[in-house]
């Protein structure tokens, strides 16, 4: 779609004259390209230009005052009716009416900042292309005077929260209100699922969890700014067992990395450890770590260091109980174990921004959404000292996008990660807003996806064999067009029951026609793909047009060349690593896709069941031929051990067959698992025993007088 064909579909149409005049911009310039564009053309059109970024940054910036203004009343009128006993629910209502429509103008104004930024990389774009005039580098500078593409909701989006939290509890803290759901955790049902969010569609998502769950604040400083930050650094050896056994879903495979909160400054950091388990086992996957001084960490990972010291002032202070106590020391120790013996080093860095969304004290519904996923190599594999002899590399704190980085060193993940966590008993359905969420146009389902695992796969794709499910899916558009209508923010200004709200969303169906299809990962039978590093070629001129994000958004994804946009959007989207002319020439040997696989514990019985009807069979036959053995004759003798031979081979054959079973099935292995050689050879040799026996028997009975 035309980029000026999808502004005014786009456009919030009470705002349709402070967007920037795009079809005029390149009207303007259509038209002096008719003729030779001169110095004087140059400065006409630089000057309209100025005209319309100075239009665009003055009114978000009186809008962006108008709806903090608007924010302080309702705040200041949310306060009244706290301290008012005699406030009614029709007062609570119209406070929640004007906070819906304070959201839906959030919205269209973070809506309005992209639509108009990138609107300007484009018309800057086309200009430089068409003429020989470089305008790109003197406009990025007044683009940086006038930062209006800079602007952070984070902080108005925290207000929002604790504004609606208030309203929607009448009054009262959403911690009192709150309350864990009775029962054993044994009667809960445990799910977490996760989904990409197209950065177009973040700011609409967070208003729309926010008006059900307020925002968990976990990393604030009295006093200080929220520092949204999170930053790990995964730990894999050489060959990359972790990865691989994470990728499998190996029973019992693990994960061990180091977190912190906020910048590298803060000396706290999280030894972390996580385990699969199947669930046909019984058991679930757990997560499990412990706190340590940052000035420790090298001397742990080395041995050096060991946890004695600290588990026994938790000792004397009574912090823990000696249980606690005993499994932190154990921990610390299979930790480090593991760390020196499978010689772990640092190998992925992943950092993003998180927003968590939680009732305070209830863990029914958790969500969280992730966005500026950026994957850093953290390793010395190629020579290259980046981490070095320290547990991470000292180059980089939480300054996104990393510009100092190589390209080879950095992939800025194209979309946000949405995670939602379940609690709910058995029997029980999930709210209807979460499932009318996960299941709208806003997000696309990814099971089992994992930061570390995509940072392996992209940025160390050629140490690695095998790939994960969702890199083939990284050449997909995944904004889609809802079925049916889903009430937008921009509509839902008006007060609504809780019952109301519970079913405002709609249910639309993932639209999965709307996506783009791209070649450039080819997905082949055997579950292997090749990459074709072959790009379509895109024309584009004055009068045609095309959407430039999806073919971004497939440079991130396929590991090209950096966009040379810059800012915050631009920075989005770029990826590392060119292909150089030689790769792209030869073509790379094919990979295995790791597809995530089920496996109940109904296919282990089974293979257990076949074992033993084998075992059922040869029992049979080893009684018939001892039978054959003690009472027969020696026709009787002969065929009794030509019988207990088969019996015996039977036996380890089939033993073997269920070993060989069993190892596929837990590997997920894709099969056959059918068996055409032994029923054949059973018979083979059952017809030739038989066969024997009658004919020992006739000759014995004709060679008698």
């Amino acid at each position: 779609m035309k980029f000026g064909s999808q502004l005014q579909e786009i456009l919030y149409p009470e705002w349709r004259f402070y967007y920037l005049e795009y079809d005029g911009l390149k009207r303007v310039l259509k038209e002096r390209l008719s003729d030779t564009f001169t110095e004087k053309d140059e400065a006409k059109f630089v000057e309209f230009l100025e005209k319309e970024l100075e239009k665009v940054y003055t009114f978000q910036t009186v809008k962006r005052g108008e709806i903090n203004r608007r924010v302080e009343f309702s705040e200041q009128t949310v306060k009244k009716l706290a301290k008012d006993t005699e406030a009614s629910d029709q007062d609570y209502a119209d406070v929640e009416e004007d906070i819906n429509r304070v959201i839906a103008e959030v919205n269209e104004l973070a809506k309005f900042t992209r639509l108009n930024y990138s609107g300007f990389l484009k018309i800057i774009k086309k200009h430089d292309k068409h003429t020989t005039y470089a305008l790109k580098p003197m406009f990025m500078v007044r683009l940086n005077a006038r930062p209006f593409y800079k602007e952070n909701f984070d902080t108005l989006l925290l207000k929002l929260s604790k504004l609606y939290d208030i309203v929607r509890n009448r009054g009262q803290s959403g911690t009192s209100k709150s309350s864990a759901p009775a029962g054993g955790s044994q009667n809960f049902i445990r799910q977490t699922t996760k989904y990409w969010v197209h950065p177009d569609n973040v700011m609409e998502v967070k208003l729309l969890i926010l008006k059900y769950l307020p925002v968990l604040v976990f990393n604030a400083k009295e006093g200080g700014d929220l520092n949204p930050a999170v930053s790990s650094v995964y730990f894999d050896n050489e060959a990359f067992d972790l990865y691989t056994g994470r990728l499998e879903k190996s029973e019992g495979a693990e994960a061990i990395r180091l977190r912190w909160y906020g910048n590298s400054s803060n000396n706290e950091i999280f030894v972390e450890r996580k385990t699969h388990r199947e669930d046909w086992t019984g058991e679930k996957s757990v997560k499990e770590r412990f706190p340590l001084k940052e000035k420790y960490i090298n001397s742990y990972l080395q041995g050096d260091y060991t946890m004695d010291n600290t588990i026994q002032k938790l000792r004397e202070r009574g912090a823990k109980s000696e249980k606690e106590l005993k499994e932190l020391e154990q921990l610390a120790s299979e930790i480090q174990y593991n760390v020196i013996t499978k010689k772990l080093a640092p190998t992925v860095r992943t950092f993003y921004n998180r927003t968590a969304f939680q009732l305070p004290g209830d863990a029914r519904v958790r969500i969280s959404l992730d966005t500026e996923l950026t994957l850093i190599r953290e390793d010395n594999l190629d020579g290259v000292e980046r981490s070095g002899s320290n547990w991470r590399r000292t180059d980089i704190d939480t300054d996104y996008p990393f510009s100092q980085l190589a390209d080879s060193d950095i992939c800025r993940f194209p979309y946000a990660v949405l995670e939602v966590k379940l609690q709910t008993q058995h029997g029980t359905e999930p709210p209807h807003w979460v499932s009318n969420l996960v299941e709208s146009h806003l997000v696309e389902s990814v099971p089992k996806f994992s930061k570390y695992i995509h940072g392996v796969s992209t940025l160390l794709e050629s140490r690695v064999s095998l790939l994960p499910f969702w890199l083939p899916q990284m050449d997909k558009d995944i904004r889609k067009s809802p079925n049916r209508e889903l009430l937008s923010i921009r509509d839902s200004g008006s007060s609504h029951s809780n019952e109301d709200r519970n079913s405002s969303y709609g249910s639309s169906r993932r639209n999965r026609s709307s996506r783009r299809e791209d070649p450039e990962i080819q997905v082949v039978v055997d579950g292997s793909y090749q990459r074709n590093d072959s790009k379509q070629k895109v024309r584009e001129s004055i009068d045609g047009e095309y959407d430039e994000s999806a073919p971004l958004l497939r440079e991130s994804r396929s590991r090209s060349r950096k966009t040379n946009g810059s800012g915050f959007f631009s920075g989005l989207f770029n990826r590392s690593r060119t292909p150089s002319p030689e790769n792209s020439k030869a073509r790379q040997p094919a990979k295995r896709i790791a597809i995530p696989v089920r496996v109940e514990p109904k296919v282990f019985f089974a293979n257990e069941r076949t074992f033993l009807s084998w075992l059922h069979f040869t029992i049979v036959l080893g009684g018939l031929a001892l039978g054959l053995l003690n009472f027969g004759d020696t026709v009787g003798q002969i065929s009794g051990v030509l019988f207990t031979l088969i019996s015996m081979g039977v036996m380890i054959y089939s033993l073997i067959l269920y070993q060989w079973r069993a190892d596929q099935i837990r590997q997920r292995k894709a099969g056959p698992y059918d068996d055409r050689f032994g029923p054949v050879v059973l018979v083979v040799v059952l017809f030739f025993a038989v066969c024997v026996n009658f004919y020992l028997k006739f000759t014995s009975n004709s060679a008698k007088p």
